[in-house]
């Protein structure tokens, strides 16, 4: 017997959110604009969490473990996602936190060479 997860009204607000963002971002403009602001964000969390572990130096292989595990299930969400048309937008949102963050993460390595 396969238990369905229960639809609480959270979770219909959250899907009702994405749809509706999704279709205000119908305008390129709009949706470059919100695929860019996610681009800085994942960039600032990045380097913070790059500059976070740094400064400690007792978590660094902790930190760089689940930041690899972290961009891992991005890759999974954004291959679940890839052939629904429907979540095109969200696929691109997707991709854009997670070159933010290898950017991040990159700029923060050479930072501490």
């Amino acid at each position: 017997m396969v238990v369905r997860p229960q639809k609480t009204n959270f979770q219909l607000k959250v899907v009702e959110n994405i749809q509706t963002l999704s279709v205000w971002a119908n305008n390129p403009w709009r949706r470059y604009s919100i695929s860019m602001i996610i681009l800085l964000v994942g960039y600032f969390l990045g380097s913070s969490l790059g500059m976070v572990s740094a400064v400690f130096e007792l978590m660094d292989p902790v930190a760089a473990f689940l930041s690899l595990v972290f961009l891992e299930i991005l890759i999974a969400l954004r291959r679940n996602f890839r052939f629904e048309k429907k979540k095109k937008f969200l696929v691109l949102l997707l991709d854009s936190l997670r070159l933010g963050l290898f950017y991040g993460f990159f700029t923060e390595s050479l930072k501490l060479l």
